[in-house]
């Protein structure tokens, strides 16, 4: 019997037993295209098993270039890389199975001990350039190279998750909002540009082997900035830095980082360099035309004043969770894809969804600790809420109700690495989340941003509590509930000085209620947050305390997804704006006595 618990987390309830003939025997993660698995095949060997999404493969663009994708990552050599050993292609949603690496990823292996020094830092250098030289020679390009995709198993390197990115990145959903899969840090300038002709090739690859192996030999990535906008703009402008590299590396390092994809070396080529059997010459500076140079990204447009309680911002989906709220405002007009959706595009983004009214509710708030005055909100004729105004409370909401606890575990995650969450960013690097010893969520500008994450449905009378951080003043830590991709959801924002509920839905965003509080939330120091939903009503506990109760909308939704994030929108307070968030812990409640 295969002991798996320490390669990975348990199996949840509607996670499958079986898929073909592999035995599912616990999680090793979940992304933005699927679940990963890890499983025994009929001889007892340790596979990895992706299974794709539901919702993806009912999208007959990502099937086509899955099954595309799928046989060309076939090609691969297997040296340096986890070899593609079998797919179901037909099964409903489809799967690949690929070699079990057992090994850490260089991410977490320079983030416990420090950079890698001498011998291996060249055997990574090495073993990353032939596999990409085998990768690029299948056809492949990867897309998505950074530290978390390169596992340090036992004799070399292996890199992971090639190739398939492409299907990913070109599903409907994600091309219609510009959405584009990697990490910021690690891509290459052309990767930033709007103009749709701007051609992807494996020298992108090039430029990301050359961030990762800076990053293994130093700490650090190379054009590291102080936020994701920063970053990109380096990576634009800026050469990279490189101190702290050793010679001959470092020139290898830096040819792989040339602005210009045409003066890269290719892998093979980086391969006969790193074993010396050619020179490292530094190619002529190429000469640029004005109109040629690389985009820079746009910094976000200065947010309009904030109107309280009625919210006028504009929704930018970067694909099918992902979302970055920007300042609202622009004529009607039809999303591409022929479905109308609100709001003409925004620089290099797509898929506006703007958020206003949704009706009547009422929410009703008592501050517990911080307030005992009850507080009852009503909405507003244009579909908002009023301000609030002091009544005599209903005796049946006097009462505060007790916080549960116990109940079946749905999700769970310690957040301090890529698993059921991990990177995302926007196209143009003004907004990102980061899974680093916590989720952290960063915002350039005035705004909210959405963290991918799983895609389990959770229904009601469920708790979701989780530990967040406000790392900046005019930062709210937001989580989403009842998600659904294209009908939206419901949201509840925590801020220092104040806690609102609103409804997002495509054709708009109502504020449900707020509340202001007498004791703000401090900044940099983690508060515990509790969101019961159940019976038709929200409530809301903050370390511990009980805050607040509302009346959710009749008619449901009454089961979704659940979502982390941030928005960004006190007058007076300035970007970047930064929440973080750990331990999540998801359950379902029994009902109510």
């Amino acid at each position: 019997m295969v002991d798996i618990a320490d390669r990975a987390d348990p199996l949840r309830r509607g996670d499958p037993g079986w898929l073909g003939e592999y035995r599912l025997l616990g999680r090793l993660g979940s992304g933005g295209m699927g679940v990963v698995y890890l499983a025994e095949d009929r001889d007892d060997a340790l596979v990895a098993i992706k299974l794709i999404h539901s919702s993806l493969s009912h999208d007959p663009e990502f099937r086509h270039r899955f099954r595309s994708e799928v046989e060309r990552a076939r090609q691969v050599p297997s040296f340096c890389t986890a070899e593609v050993l079998d797919a179901d292609l037909d099964h409903d949603p489809p799967y690949l199975v690929v070699e079990y690496v057992d090994g850490p990823s260089l991410a977490d292996v320079v983030e416990e001990r420090g950079p890698l020094r001498s011998a291996a830092l060249h055997s990574l250098a090495v073993g990353v350039a032939t596999a990409l030289s085998g990768i690029h020679g299948a056809g492949v390009i990867h897309r998505d190279l950074k530290p978390d995709n390169v596992l340090l198993a036992p004799g070399s390197p292996k890199v992971i998750d090639f190739g398939i990115a492409r299907a990913f990145e070109a599903t409907s959903q994600l091309t219609r909002t510009d959405q584009m899969v990697g990490t910021v840090a690690y891509m290459a300038p052309e990767r930033f540009s709007s103009d749709p002709g701007t051609a992807l090739t494996a020298a992108a690859d090039v430029f990301g082997w050359g961030c990762v192996v800076a990053y293994a030999g130093t700490g650090r990535t190379p054009f590291q900035g102080d936020s994701p906008t920063s970053t990109a703009a380096r990576i634009l402008t800026q050469p990279p830095h490189l101190d702290g590299l050793p010679q001959p590396l470092r020139d290898l390092v830096e040819l792989a980082l040339a602005k210009d994809p045409r003066d890269r070396p290719s892998a093979r080529e980086l391969v006969d360099l790193l074993l010396g059997d050619r020179p490292a010459v530094r190619p002529p500076a190429r000469p640029q035309a004005p109109a040629a140079a690389p985009p820079r990204p746009q910094p976000p447009a200065a947010a309009p004043p904030r109107s309280a309680p009625h919210d006028h911002r504009t929704l930018v989906a970067l694909d099918r969770r992902t979302l970055v709220a920007a300042p609202g405002g622009g004529a009607p007009a039809p999303a591409r894809g022929g479905r109308a959706r609100g709001h003409t595009l925004l620089a290099t983004l797509a898929v506006l969804l703007v958020l206003a009214g949704i009706g009547t509710v009422g929410f009703v708030l008592n501050a517990g600790a911080r307030s005992r005055t009850p507080i009852a909100t009503s909405p507003s004729p244009g579909g908002g809420v009023g301000a609030g105004a002091q009544t005599s409370p209903d005796p049946s909401e006097e009462r505060e109700p007790e916080e549960p606890t116990g109940g079946e575990p749905l999700i769970q995650d310690s957040l301090d690495r890529p698993g059921q969450w991990f990177d995302s960013q926007t196209r143009a690097g003004d907004a990102r989340c980061v899974t680093r010893g916590g989720l952290r969520a960063e915002l350039a500008g005035s705004g909210a941003f959405q963290c991918l994450g799983p895609t389990d449905d959770v229904p009601d009378d469920a708790g979701i509590e989780v530990s967040t951080t406000l790392l900046t003043a005019g930062s709210c830590a937001v989580i989403w509930f009842h998600w659904d991709d294209e009908a939206g959801g419901q949201a509840l924002d925590v801020c220092q000085d104040e806690i609102a509920v609103a409804t997002d839905t495509p054709s708009g965003r109502s504020v449900l209620g707020r509340v202001r509080l007498e004791d703000r939330v401090p900044l940099r120091e983690p508060t515990r947050i509790h969101l019961v939903v159940r019976e038709g009503a929200a409530q809301v506990f903050l370390a511990g305390e009980f805050v607040g109760k509302l009346a959710l909308p009749g008619g449901g939704p009454d089961t979704g997804q659940v979502r982390l994030g941030l928005s960004a929108e006190e007058e007076g307070a300035g970007p970047p704006y930064a929440v973080s968030f750990a331990d999540v812990d998801i359950r379902s409640l029994p009902a109510a006595g």
